[in-house]
């Protein structure tokens, strides 16, 4: 079933990003359980996969949504995410993570440079599901551990814009990512092993920096994916 349901997100993802939905069309259930040959509960259960991601909205009433939305929201959202989390790292450092924190820190490490492993010699690509569900395990430990339900609950509204959450890391248009954004990725999990480092040694100010540039980066790298796909879309309309 997990399986199932990636690859149906991977494919409403894809259409999404594609232009093949408009922003705020409704997706309907029965009718993309017949296109796709899979049972609604797999469509409905990618349906909140893509909610987290920022990518569809539920309706008031009953179904979903394309989530509407530009490049100068998904730019200021990011903006905002990366003094919040910058915040957050600093704080975490300040209170002293805990043991458990370190662990859940270091074992997103460990299993992200294995993924990474793995794309090296599988044509650089990385595998979009897990390394979604690692990063933002290792964005959530972080803002846990700043002790500030305030901040918390900021950034949780921040990530409903689309493309913004710590979940939607790549923009890969099935299960795996591109072998463009491997660099990318490298480097931003280079930034996560920094950050724990910073952590570790009680370097507040260091942490804080280090994830702001690491959001950053992340933004500049969205925009640019973004702004290549609707030109590429531009350009297959003429």
């Amino acid at each position: 079933m997990a399986t199932q349901i990636n690859t149906v997100a991977a494919e409403l993802r894809r259409r999404i990003m594609s232009g093949a939905y408009s922003q705020g069309e409704r997706l309907v259930e029965l009718q993309l359980a017949a296109e796709l040959g899979v049972s609604r509960t797999p469509i409905r259960l990618a349906f909140e996969e893509l909610v987290k991601e920022g990518l569809l909205e539920r309706l008031p009433t009953r179904g979903f949504r394309v989530k509407a939305f530009n490049l100068d929201d998904l730019s200021q959202a990011l903006d905002v995410r990366s003094t919040l989390e910058g915040m957050a790292a600093r704080l975490a450092t300040e209170r002293g993570p805990s043991p458990d924190v370190i662990e859940t820190l270091r074992d997103c490490i460990e299993e992200g440079w294995r993924l990474l492993e793995d794309a090296a010699e599988n044509g650089y690509r990385v595998e979009t599901p897990r390394w979604s569900a690692m990063n933002a395990r290792f964005h959530a430990t972080l803002i846990r551990a700043a002790g500030n339900p305030l901040l918390a609950g900021i950034l949780e509204q921040v990530s409903q814009i689309p493309l913004v959450g710590a979940v939607v890391l790549g923009l890969g248009l099935d299960e795996t990512m591109p072998s463009s954004e491997y660099t990318f990725i490298h480097r931003a999990h280079q930034d996560h092993e920094d950050l724990v480092g910073a952590i570790e040694r009680g370097e507040g100010t260091r942490a804080e920096s280090l994830m702001r540039e690491h959001v950053r980066r992340s933004r500049d790298n969205k925009r640019r994916i973004y702004q290549a796909r609707m030109e590429a879309r531009g350009k297959g309309g003429k």
